[in-house]
């Protein structure tokens, strides 16, 4: 360990169990320790033995982050959940503009400006490090480009490699036309803060809901698209779109069944919503689409929740889900449900529009 941390405790606690303790606090919390001591102020949030434990950690304690406003016009606040039902607040004043979340992944956030469209950041909405893309080109916007407002939006990021990649993708679309099957894709490397663009023959339509579940695994992008037939996906350091079809259960209902994407212990995870039951399905191998059950929920105790109840986080323990006005918590081992958070703010509503799957970080992607 490094000499910072062997006089972490004074040998008033093994310095290893001073780094369990630390690893584990709310980030809010960690970041208040740095005043305690010098000793303290130094390794958090740097130190490597603090940072790869505590992501190991996050990965088994899902949060999920509520977007507030308290006007139309004012900058949005976050309300972090825990599984515990623990609250706290935090902001993305420190971006300096009013920006709408598009993006969530591992412990990072992508938000577009509302008032400067296409003009994109990513950020740590913790540690406030933060960083604003260069615009994908130099003349103004406007409806010929998907950048202008992005029908995809995806942020791809390792907590254990430096760098991430954005990917804005949309439909070519002309003055007094509907979108051409040209689907125009713009990426963005952190590693060598530029932009490439390529154009794919594709086209589909996706929900408000399917465009805001992107979810990063595998290497890859993915979003629902509004059939629920299949999955679409993009490898972003290879510039290659695919398609993955749905578990053959979801195929098979026509109607009377909602599905959302969502990911679980690192796989992609698939979610069926139906009056009386939730089930989930894992993507076990990407060769040839096979998908596994892993649960089906009875959701006789929620019952006056379903029809607006949506699937926002999962992990091993829990699944998150969102309704018009509360945040539901299924623990999965108990078989219990519990309400963890209900909005105050009426601007908040629906939760499921402005909730997101989160998972805290110490990791730097400068």
């Amino acid at each position: 360990m490094s000499s910072s941390i062997e006089t972490l405790t004074n040998g008033f606690l093994p310095d290893d169990l001073t780094l369990q303790i630390l690893a584990r606090l709310p980030l809010k919390t960690l970041f208040r320790c740095k005043t305690i001591c010098k000793s303290w102020n130094r390794i958090i949030p740097s130190d490597p033995h603090l940072v790869n434990l505590h992501n190991q950690i996050s990965l088994d304690n899902p949060l999920v982050l509520v977007e507030t406003l308290q006007t139309p016009q004012s900058r949005p606040n976050l309300i972090s959940i825990d599984r515990r039902g623990s609250v706290s607040e935090s902001s993305l004043a420190f971006l300096n503009d009013r920006v709408k979340v598009r993006a969530s992944c591992n412990g990072l956030l992508c938000c577009a400006s509302v008032p400067n469209r296409g003009l994109y950041y990513v950020c740590n909405p913790f540690t406030g490090e933060s960083k604003a893309l260069p615009r994908t080109r130099e003349r103004p916007v406007s409806r010929y480009h998907p950048d202008y407002e992005a029908t995809l939006v995806g942020l791809a990021f390792d907590p254990s490699k430096r760098g991430f990649t954005v990917a804005l993708a949309g439909f070519y679309r002309p003055f007094g036309w509907r979108p051409f099957d040209r689907l125009v894709c713009s990426v963005f490397d952190s590693e060598t803060n530029s932009w490439r663009k390529f154009v794919s023959s594709h086209y589909d339509e996706f929900t408000h809901m399917n465009r805001n579940q992107v979810v990063f695994v595998n290497g890859r992008l993915h979003w629902l698209t509004m059939s629920c037939s299949y999955v679409l996906t993009l490898d972003p350091t290879e510039g290659l779109w695919r398609k993955v079809s749905a578990p053959v259960e979801i195929l098979a209902e026509k109607f009377g069944a909602r599905v959302y994407l969502l990911e679980m212990e690192g796989k992609l995870s698939v979610v069926q919503m139906t009056e009386a039951t939730m089930n989930v399905w894992v993507l076990e191998d990407y060769g040839i689409e096979e998908w596994r059950v892993v649960e089906r929920v009875n959701l006789r105790c929620i019952k006056g929740f379903v029809p607006n109840a949506f699937p926002i986080g999962m992990s091993s323990g829990v699944v998150f889900l969102a309704t018009r006005r509360t945040v539901l918590m299924y623990e999965r081992k108990s078989k219990v449900w519990k309400e963890v958070y209900s909005g105050r703010d009426e601007l908040t509503y629906p939760l499921w529009f402005s909730a997101y799957a989160f998972k805290s970080t110490l990791s730097s992607f400068g």
